[in-house]
């Protein structure tokens, strides 16, 4: 018999080693509070916070994360390309062309045998200029509901304004819209009036003391010289910023949103 509710965690974006050891530290003590069923992760910076390595993945993984999405970023480092044509459970934007390497979507089970679809998409304002986002994931969530009713989408994106049309035009379509990209938490979760669970940006897992990862120096002279820098990660401590959303496993709405930071 199916459970009539499943909690899946979605972690914002992981930001190089201080973000894993955040997960590392936090993530099962979250499993157990909260009675976690499937674990989403925004990863796409975890390698020196540019970009994923299939070893970094692999540690994603054996720590308890069921699917890691992209982004902008996801492409950076190009030995990942042939692990997103084999790995399923590493997906990338579905509005890039069908000629790029991986794909947009993941259907994953649950050790109670509920089934979850999870959509990774990437907006346009201020960012590259690819294939519409709204219409590449309802087209993929109408497919994914003909199998589950539970979607989840991460629409990793800039603009506040495109993350919230996103949101009211996926309402009663998906389950959950997570926003991701901006690494700066927001506090506006809610449950939409179709029953989707929203969130403008779940935030960033990675170090406190910094400019979205950045040390803050770099950034600083970045901003008042607008010459390039190489990229380098902050040290000391580190936050995991997170939701957690509960799912009507008959309806695939959502009943709760809560947000979490540690």
């Amino acid at each position: 018999m199916l459970k009539d509710t499943v909690n899946i965690l979605f972690i914002a974006d992981i930001v190089g080693g201080p973000g894993l050891n955040a997960v590392i530290k936090h993530l099962q003590k979250i499993k157990s509070d909260f009675n976690i069923d499937f674990c989403i992760a925004n990863g796409e910076n975890g390698a020196g916070g540019k970009g994923l390595t299939y070893e970094i993945a692999q540690n994603y993984f054996s720590i308890g994360i069921d699917v890691i999405t992209g982004g902008n970023h996801i492409f950076d480092k190009n030995k990942i390309y042939k692990y997103l044509d084999q790995d399923s459970k590493i997906i990338r934007p579905i509005n890039y062309p069908k000629s790029v390497h991986g794909r947009g979507s993941y259907i994953g089970t649950t050790k109670d045998n509920v089934k979850i679809g999870v959509i990774n998409a990437q907006g346009r304002t201020f960012m590259y200029p690819i294939d519409c986002p709204f219409r590449s994931t309802l087209e993929e969530a109408n497919r994914i509901k003909a199998i589950t009713p539970i979607v989840v989408l991460d629409f990793h994106a800039e603009a506040t304004a495109e993350k919230v049309t996103m949101g009211r035009y996926m309402d009663g379509k998906v389950s959950a819209v997570i926003g991701t990209h901006t690494h700066v938490q927001t506090a506006d979760e809610v449950i939409l009036e179709h029953g989707t669970a929203y969130i403008t940006d779940v935030g960033m897992t990675g170090p406190v003391n910094s400019v979205i990862g950045l040390q803050n120096d770099i950034a600083i002279r970045r901003f008042l010289t607008q010459m390039p820098v190489r990229y380098q990660i902050a040290e000391g401590d580190a936050m995991l910023c997170a939701v957690v959303i509960t799912i009507d496993t008959r309806t695939g709405k959502a009943l709760t949103i809560k947000r979490l930071r540690y």
